[in-house]
């Protein structure tokens, strides 16, 4: 399968060999002394590491104004109405919002605890980033590729509950405290059942590493299909991680006005939305590699675009599940989660240790 790495590495070969040449060029003998080593294999990989970062970084940022974009123009679709329409296919209305926020005033509530109020917003842009980083797009093209990634990811994604609550309660503000505490309810009584269909990937792959369980599932079957059940809950606990439409509890414009994150403004509330955008695709990601196969697909396709396009898929099933749905109360959420969603994880793990036991996979 095509891999964007390989290219990349192609085309750093290519440059630094071409920086090699101009330097040789010159005749003079420590100049190319400098350019056989910049042709030398580690140089080589330390370029093409750094190039990976920096289009995983402007990746992320991308993502961000491809998924509200699309989330855009696709509920206008379903609701019947235009969409935006600012620039080509309305997605310049993105870059209007970010002017716009960018320059608002910032303003920290009187009695307010500043410090906290300051740090929970970037513990929660900071946790989103570090889950990106630990998605690869395929076998070679990743920031950190470690046995335990899934668990790496998992501790990471714990995060977002304490700074949701964190920001919620030193805003001092009634609004900020209840739609803090709903976060925190919310996500706690959906991301054990969301654990759980992680552990019955890796009892059924014997991997920890997304790498590991991609080539599984490209050497034998899409996960989804065995643990059905799994991919259902997972589907449905993501769209409550993400605190999304029927689950935005914890925003509840209607009543909270814009829950935990009501006193953020400026390029503040914008980083917040941009991160609520981020976990999303981080969701969608990990749906993708745990049940649809990640990047393995038809051979004359780069897998990073395969991935890509699996990925935003989920997300069109995310916007479709948010048009269709209207908000669910607080009991109906952890009664979801603790008596339906639970007892369905809890099946779906004892149907991927018998697979495993009876040698089927």
């Amino acid at each position: 399968m095509s891999n964007l790495y390989i290219e990349l590495t192609n085309f750093t070969e290519w440059l630094l060999g071409l920086v090699a040449s101009l330097l040789d060029w010159t005749k003079l003998g420590f100049l190319s002394d400098l350019g056989e080593w910049l042709q030398t294999a580690p140089v080589v990989d330390f370029v093409s590491t750094l190039l990976v970062a920096v289009i995983y970084l402007i990746t992320a940022m991308m993502f961000g104004l491809c998924f509200i974009w699309q989330e855009r123009k696709f509920l206008g679709r379903f609701m019947d109405r235009r969409g935006t329409q600012v620039g080509v296919l309305g997605f310049f209305q993105n870059f209007a919002d970010g002017i716009k926020v960018i320059l608002k005033e910032h303003i920290v509530p009187k009695d307010s605890d500043h410090r906290l109020f300051e740090v929970a917003i970037f513990v929660y842009l900071a946790s989103t980033f570090m889950l990106f980083g630990c998605i690869p797009f395929s076998d070679n093209f990743y920031v950190i590729d470690v046995n335990l990634a899934v668990l790496l990811g998992v501790a990471v994604f714990a995060f977002g509950p304490f700074s949701i609550l964190i920001g919620g309660w030193s805003s001092n503000n009634k609004y900020t405290l209840i739609g803090g505490m709903r976060a925190a309810a919310q996500l706690i009584a959906l991301e054990i059942p969301l654990l759980l269909c992680i552990v019955s990937v890796v009892v059924l792959t014997g991997d920890l590493s997304f790498v590991g369980i991609v080539t599984w599932q490209e050497q034998n079957i899409w996960l989804i299909v065995p643990l059905c059940i799994g991919a259902l809950t997972f589907f449905i606990a993501a769209i409550g991680e993400s605190e999304r439409i029927p689950f935005d509890l914890p925003e509840a414009e209607a009543e909270l006005v814009e829950g935990w994150a009501t006193e953020y403004g400026d390029i503040r509330w914008g980083l917040q939305m941009a991160s609520d955008y981020f976990r999303a695709y981080v969701l969608c990601g990990l749906f993708t590699m745990l049940f649809l196969g990640g990047w393995a697909g038809p051979e004359f396709i780069w897998a990073e675009a395969w991935y890509l396009a699996k990925t935003f898929i989920v997300f069109f099933f995310f916007i479709w599940v948010r048009a269709a749905s209207v908000r669910i109360r607080t009991d109906q959420i952890l009664r979801l989660g603790w008596r339906r969603l639970l007892p369905m994880a809890v099946i779906n793990l004892l149907i991927a240790v018998a697979l495993k036991v009876a040698g089927v996979f």
